[in-house]
């Protein structure tokens, strides 16, 4: 029987239910030993605690949204961090506890990982750059091997029109907005896909797919790479744009150092340059989309409290007309 066949599906709960007394059972439900110290950390899309165990270390337990990914497709990003792991990429991978990295209890499904402490990486300076990208060539080196059969793609379609259906059908837009902003939604989108055209046929291979600062640690040994929940298929440049900041020579200079240890363990293929506002484009139809999505989780409405307001629908608005103009732009990289 495969580790998929083995999990049972999640009910469709809520996150309601998930009190410390119940995280500490399913802790202790899995052979472990908790000391009773239980430490919420921040993560809106899914429930992590860090958990004390009686020898005195310490596990990071992650609860999955229910619903939100099917039980194959957590397995292949359990796999993916694995195969980095053994490569000796620097990733904190699930922890094998019975044969198993993902684990069903009382109708939650939730994995165990290792602690790694670390600090925000100062990404202004070349030579963290360099490292960076060094780890990430290596990261991109695996990936590239296969992709994913049980995640999907990051494209157009699942985050572009996807969250533009999802947004309309919700009801989301002021009607005195919705024609404007429809409007606009639909202008980036066919400038994305005209920057698509000019990139060609770029190869897809599995991401990180949310690889921006705070998933990155950094001690003394270099970066880790945590949290690859939202790990995909996609173009290698998703991994790299996020990590660039502040006008165009910034920019300019922090990819050169990107790319200087990249390319040390794969080549970088210059076309993806023309992705670079495509995918930002992207980004922030997403992530709109995402909160809408996630409105009936209590934690949402009071982290975005601005969400749905004329003032954030004018906002958007605003900055997919920039987007536009970026895209029919040269690469600023």
């Amino acid at each position: 029987m495969s580790e998929a066949a083995s999990v049972n599906a999640p009910t469709p709960l809520t996150y309601a239910d998930l009190s410390p007394d119940s995280v500490l059972d399913a802790i202790d439900s899995l052979g472990l030993r908790c000391d009773g110290t239980l430490l919420q950390l921040n993560s809106y899309e899914n429930r992590v605690f860090q958990v004390g165990l009686e020898d005195g270390s310490q596990r990071i337990a992650k609860f999955y949204r229910p619903g939100r990914w099917s039980d194959a497709a957590i397995l292949e990003e359990h796999a993916f961090t694995l195969e980095l792991a053994e490569r000796e990429v620097p990733v904190v991978p699930p922890l094998l506890l019975g044969g198993r990295t993902l684990h069903a209890v009382a109708g939650h499904r939730l994995a165990l990982f290792a602690r790694q402490g670390g600090r925000t990486p100062e990404i202004e300076q070349d030579e963290t750059l360099e490292w960076l990208g060094r780890s990430l060539g290596r990261l991109h080196a695996v990936g590239a091997a296969r992709v994913y059969q049980a995640r999907p793609t990051l494209d157009v379609q699942t985050f572009g029109v996807a969250s533009r259906d999802l947004l309309l059908d919700g009801g989301w837009l002021p009607e005195d907005l919705r024609a404007a902003w429809l409007a606009v939604v639909d202008q980036a989108l066919d400038a994305v896909r005209q920057a698509y055209a000019r990139a060609g046929d770029v190869a897809l291979i599995r991401l990180h797919g949310d690889c921006h600062p705070g998933n990155l640690l950094w001690t003394d040994e270099g970066p880790h790479f945590v949290d690859f929940d939202d790990s995909r298929s996609g173009p290698a440049i998703q991994d790299l744009w996020m990590l660039l900041s502040g006008d165009e020579a910034d920019m300019r200079r922090q990819f050169a150092a990107l790319l200087r240890g990249y390319e040390m363990f794969r080549e970088f293929d210059d076309r993806e340059k023309h992705l670079v506002e495509a995918l930002r484009t992207l980004r922030l139809l997403h992530h709109s989309a995402w909160i809408a999505s996630r409105w009936s989780d209590p934690a949402f409405p009071a982290a975005f409290p601005w969400f749905g307001s004329v003032r954030c629908w004018q906002d958007r608005i605003l900055e997919l007309r920039e987007q536009v103009a970026l895209l029919q732009e040269p690469p600023r990289i």
